[in-house]
């Protein structure tokens, strides 16, 4: 068994949550949550940015660590055991495009019930209505705060 480790984000802007579609041979379709794998030396945090970057091009500051989800499937040689490490993350604009390289062919932010419904893997719904959950209550007590006033990533 090969053991894998991927990071990823949802990514909320004025409580919309990004998602992206990827059809890769007509085999591997739906929408999904964007995540990747950990590349050597990297720390967890900066790959779940990294990777929102890479296949959205959305720039994204992490506000906190919501938690992992793990699973196996069939890879070409063994099978892989992974855990996907997620934050919750914020972003300045609805812009975003997808990366054709990897496949995705659409990207867009969804209202929660739309998102949860659309999301292919039931682990990426349960990781986002934890991470969505984590941003009522922290626009509830005023602490979800704008990137343009933010000095710092404070979370």
């Amino acid at each position: 068994m090969i053991e894998a480790i991927s990071c990823g984000g949802v990514v909320i802007h004025r409580g919309k949550i990004l998602l992206l579609y990827k059809n890769y041979k007509h085999k591997y379709v739906g929408w999904v949550l964007p995540k990747g794998t950990v590349e050597p030396g990297e720390m967890h945090r900066d790959t779940a940015l990294r990777e929102v970057e890479e296949e959205s091009s959305v720039s994204a500051k992490i506000v906190k660590y919501i938690g992992h989800s793990q699973y196996t499937f069939q890879g070409r040689d063994d099978i892989v055991n992974k855990t996907v490490h997620w934050y919750l993350m914020r972003a300045n604009s609805f812009y975003c495009k997808p990366q054709r390289e990897e496949h995705f062919v659409d990207a867009g932010y969804y209202k929660f019930h739309e998102a949860y419904h659309l999301l292919k893997f039931n682990d990426e719904r349960q990781i986002m209505k934890k991470a969505y959950y984590a941003y009522i209550e922290l626009r509830k007590n005023k602490q979800w705060i704008k990137p343009s006033k933010a000095k710092n990533d404070l979370y």
